[in-house]
């Protein structure tokens, strides 16, 4: 008979080895997630071009992320103590840096049907360059200048950024129609490159307004657009073996298959429909940025930020921002555009009262500090923003027939450009309307309530959105004319691939 020593244990102890063994997978799950990001960028470069990786991460990281951030901040201080102008005229001025931006079918006309010496988009990406270096240049090195020709300058810069940002979403149009599957993964590249940048503009826009002043700190656009110059010269793109012999009738035929392409497209109901929707969302939203601006930055009315904490709060949204990225491309994607963008602009909408109880200062009634909850409230409007943008983007890629996609897709973002105008001018005739000037705000919580109204109304027009997500077939493939030549339409395909 046995005795009880010679039974084996039920429960052996834990040995030094499976205790390593638990710490090495818990190390290597770290590196993983670590890794994924990496990873995630290997796959798109293998599936598309190194080069267009590399121009998304240049075009929207730095010339819209970082110079658009830095655009946005010093502008702002540069009307209101440089040249001294009322919070409702600095809107009117904003709703012009929209110009260049409703002019983008014009740009991608350009570049979809004017090749330069057989090249379709590096001639372009130096054109934007040159032309944002020049007017970041002129307005620092001429001192102070005219409100009008420094207006110009800006609207320079402005130009700039919308080039370069037309030429890459050509490309990005047609890789989202040849490989639907990225289309999402596309744009969340855009989107976290994009807010990457803004993090680090937004970051140092207020520093170098504390130490280089307004003036001197729109000098630090000049470099953004240099790198758009040397991205122009060395991004691969395939030369036409026929511009040699190419003939300003064929452009000419090319321009007409063109417009009659984008013309027979936006009479379809699933194009037109989604197109209005994106406008009335963004132009109901009226912008009372200038106003809200003015007041936080105000020693008597406002909390009297800083130069470095209003750089500061920008810089949490735009990391806020990357969050609401992630959101949607890891929860949101695989959802429809309408159920998306329904409970986006609901959110959005309860967003917007955090400014009214800011403007009131109920915060303060609460024991809330004001940075602390203009910091929590900047941080979730851009989240609930950016998960509202994201979709009406890529519907928009969607929305795109294949052979004039960067004209057409210019066209779509145009639309959204001129809601984004009829946003800053709307708002800015509300601000004059109640009376909110540079040292009068006692109307401005009005003019925030009726913003809020109006993003909730936006709600009754959601219906003309397709109920559809981004794998479906939106736009019929017989746009172009049957009888069209092979060798005409690939003059007005994308060529970079």
């Amino acid at each position: 008979m046995e005795t009880l020593e010679t039974e084996k244990p039920l429960l052996k102890p834990v040995s030094d080895h499976s205790v390593d063994m638990t710490r090495h997978r818990g190390r290597n799950g770290v590196v993983s997630i670590l890794l994924q990001p990496f990873q995630w960028l290997q796959m798109l470069s293998s599936k598309l071009n190194p080069s267009f990786v590399v121009g998304v991460v240049l075009v929207y990281g730095l010339n819209q992320g970082f110079s658009g951030s830095v655009f946005k901040v010093v502008t702002d201080y540069y009307w209101k103590d440089v040249q001294q102008v009322e919070p409702s005229v600095v809107q009117l001025y904003m709703g012009l840096y929209y110009i260049p931006w409703v002019m983008r079918p014009v740009w991608g006309l350009f570049t979809d049907v004017f090749p330069i010496r057989g090249y379709k988009r590096k001639p372009y990406f130096v054109v934007a360059g040159v032309l944002g270096l020049v007017s970041a240049v002129a307005v620092v090195v001429f001192g102070k200048l005219p409100a009008a020709l420094a207006l110009s300058c800006l609207l320079g810069v402005s130009a700039a950024m919308a080039i370069a940002e037309v030429v890459i979403d050509a490309c990005i149009a047609t890789n989202s129609i040849s490989i639907r599957s990225l289309a999402p993964d596309i744009q969340s590249l855009c989107m976290v490159c994009s807010s990457a940048g803004a993090l680090v503009g937004y970051a140092t826009s207020g520093v170098f307004v504390h130490w280089l002043g307004p003036q001197g700190a729109l000098g630090v656009l000049a470099l953004p657009p240099a790198t758009i110059i040397i991205l122009g010269i060395f991004i691969y793109e395939k030369r036409s073996s026929t511009f040699l012999i190419q003939k300003n009738k064929k452009d000419a035929d090319g321009l007409g298959v063109a417009v009659k392409g984008m013309y027979k497209t936006i009479k379809y109901p699933q194009v037109w429909k989604p197109s209005l929707y994106m406008f009335i969302s963004l132009a109901l939203n009226i912008s009372t940025h200038e106003g809200y601006f003015y007041w936080y930055t105000d020693p008597k009315a406002g909390p009297a930020f800083s130069q470095e904490f209003v750089g500061i709060i920008y810089a949490i949204g735009a990391l806020a921002s990357m969050f609401g990225v992630l959101i949607y491309h890891k929860k949101l994607k695989s959802y429809s555009f309408r159920n998306t963008l329904f409970f986006a602009q609901l959110l959005y909408a309860l967003s917007g009262t955090l400014d009214l109880v800011f403007i009131k200062r109920w915060n303060i009634l609460l024991g809330i500090p004001d940075s602390f909850f203009v910091v929590t409230e900047e941080s979730f409007s851009r989240i609930i923003s950016k998960i509202r943008w994201i979709p009406m983007v890529v519907l928009s890629t969607r929305l795109c027939p294949l052979g004039i996609e960067g004209t057409f897709f210019a066209f779509l973002m145009c639309i959204d450009s001129f809601g984004q105008l009829a946003s800053k001018w709307s708002g800015g005739f509300v601000l004059h309307a109640f009376g909110v000037s540079r040292h009068e705000f006692g109307n401005l919580w009005l003019v925030i309530l009726l913003r809020n109204v109006l993003r909730f109304a936006t709600l009754c027009f959601v219906f003309l959105v397709p109920d559809s997500d981004h794998l479906d077939d939106l736009v019929p493939s017989d746009v172009f004319p049957k009888n069209q030549p092979d060798d005409a339409d690939d003059d007005i395909k994308l060529l970079l691939l």
